[in-house]
């Protein structure tokens, strides 16, 4: 029927810019099921899967990469939006992340494989012309006061990561660690050895290795030894990997590239050299050389990995000439300690493909354990009797226990005690306190009973760090920088302080002189003083407690 009135005009809303481009609606559901799949396989891998956690972190950022390229095939081929807003979101999308790329600059792994970056606009930390040390020595009384021992060597003045001397405090809320002095490093893995007023370490400036002194209190340069080497891998990093040697008058210092150096101590004055990787005809590991050399009386003996009997070679610490090799098992990570197994001398060294036992005197191989699945081992064997030794692994491998006897040959044989899965370390050596193993099993505290390898605990990520035993206490350094005081307790994890050395990966094993700290990255290094307590009182408050 005709009103009269004029038609009206049809009123349209607009639809929002996501809305759907035909009249079925946005198809959500395949996005949610990408999302289900994503996450849920997220979750059975951290909850399910018996992988170490380098695995884990692998196949959940491939499972993320795999779920963000389906929902950008979902976004232009399967969502129904509206073509203007798929487009302009893969363009944002993009956009970005190359924004993001651009302005980022890989620097290395973190010890579970996660890719580390830094602004392209930071200065790079890899040369060796840092300003002056900012030291603070003036304010912390009478250096005369302070405690100081030799740390002549990787691990310790024995190799075992034990510090004797020093009685540490227990509590750090009145009087914490002081920092003595900062300053800016060359790039590497290397940690410091001090002897007397001095610390050494190996560090890469530019296309150079170079060995450094500095004054132990100041943080000062003394001498700088420098020679052409650089090694640079993209997992492991720039720069050298071992901590110097100090005997007496002598700094025996191994590069990453294999370069092999004897200087005097006092001037850094250059000795002998040479490069034992290229004399030897071996191969540079994947990540380059990590033995710190072991001197046994005249004997400067490190690990090369060369075939024909040059597996370890020993050389005369005084002149450098060659006077043994032995075994032919190439060379992984750890590096060679002294020990005295059923009697008998030797040196342990982890290899490739298992542990080598030689003799001191020829490099004559004593006996062999075949070991893991051919993953890098980095810790080295840790003795725990006249006829036991304790190894372990990352990489999922696990520990072993083994006895050291004499065969009915004549020979050394090795035996195992026990296997157990519950101690994998993978960067950080372990410490044995009393009938018990503290390491890092995966990233993650744990101590073992040595009797039958069971798991007492296992607490507290401190990440892939070091460790040294202080009495009946422990210093650990975390991956992500802190100090850490621990007591090792085979009922229950006690931290009882820390600190923050650095903000950045801590991978250095540190050096512990007396009450001084020193701690190191492929960035910086710093002295701290710790406090610590007068043995006379420590005996006098023993006494007291015993007469009470």
């Amino acid at each position: 029927m005709n009103t009269g009135r004029p038609n009206q005009p049809t009123v349209r809303l607009k639809k929002p810019g996501f809305a759907s481009s035909t009249k079925g609606g946005v198809r959500w559901w395949p996005l949610l099921l990408i999302v289900s799949v994503v996450l849920g396989y997220t979750v059975f891998t951290w909850a399910v899967r018996d992988i170490q956690r380098q695995d884990k972190l692998i196949h959940s950022a491939v499972a993320g990469v795999v779920g963000l390229i389906l929902s950008i095939v979902w976004c232009l081929l399967l969502s129904r939006l509206k073509w203007q807003f798929r487009l302009s979101s893969i363009l944002l999308l993009v956009l970005s992340l190359t924004a993001l790329w651009s302005s980022l600059k890989f620097r290395s792994f973190s010890g579970d494989m996660i890719p580390q970056f830094d602004w392209k606009w930071n200065v790079a930390m890899e040369r060796v012309n840092p300003p002056k040390a900012t030291n603070n020595v003036n304010e912390i009384g009478d250096s005369n006061n302070i405690v100081i021992y030799d740390f002549t060597q990787f691990l310790g003045p024995d190799r075992d990561v034990i510090i004797e001397g020093v009685i540490l405090a227990r509590d750090w809320t009145f009087e914490p660690p002081q920092q003595i002095w900062r300053r800016s490093v060359g790039g590497g893995w290397a940690g410091f050895a001090t002897s007397g007023s001095v610390a050494v370490t190996i560090e890469q400036d530019g296309e150079n290795e170079v060995v450094s002194c500095y004054r132990l209190l100041s943080g000062n340069p003394v001498w700088r030894h420098s020679y052409s080497a650089r090694f640079d891998s993209g997992i492991g990093g720039i720069g050298p990997r071992t901590v110097p040697t100090i005997v007496e008058n002598r700094v025996y210092a191994l590069g990453a590239t294999g370069v092999l150096t004897c200087l005097d101590l006092a001037n850094g004055r250059s000795i002998w050299s040479k490069n034992i990787l290229t004399i030897n005809n071996a191969s540079l590991p994947d990540w380059g050389v990590a033995g710190s050399p072991l001197v046994v009386g005249s004997k400067v003996i490190v690990s090369v990995g060369g075939s024909n009997g040059n597996s370890l070679v020993a050389y005369d610490a005084e002149n450098g000439d060659k006077i043994w090799g032995g075994g032919d098992d190439r060379a992984s990570f750890s590096a060679p300690i002294l020990a005295n197994l059923a009697g008998t001398d030797q040196v342990l060294i982890f290899n490739k493909p298992g542990v080598s036992s030689h003799a001191v005197a020829d490099g004559m191989v004593l006996w062999k354990y075949p070991w893991g699945t051919g993953n890098p081992h980095v810790a080295v064997p840790k003795i725990v009797s006249s006829d036991t030794v304790f190894l372990s692994s990352g990489y999922g491998v696990g520990s072993e226990l083994l006895k050291i006897e004499v065969s009915t040959d004549g020979n050394l044989a090795a035996e195992r005690v026990w296997k157990s899965l519950r101690m994998k370390a993978k960067f950080c050596n372990v410490a044995r306190v009393g009938d018990f193993i503290y390491g890092m099993d995966d990233g993650i505290m744990a101590c073992l009973d040595l009797e039958d390898g069971s798991r007492r605990w296992k607490e507290g990520r401190y990440g892939h760090g070091q460790l040294l035993v202080v009495g009946d206490l422990m210093l650990i350094t975390t991956e992500k920088g802190d100090v850490v005081l621990f007591e090792p307790n085979p009922d229950e994890p006690k931290e009882l302080a820390r600190f923050t050395a650095f903000n950045h990966k801590l991978w250095n094993p540190p050096a512990l002189a007396g009450q001084l700290l020193l701690v190191r990255t492929d960035r910086e290094a710093a002295c701290y003083l710790l406090p610590v307590v007068d043995p006379d009182k420590v005996e006098e408050s023993v006494d007291q407690r015993a007469a009470n």
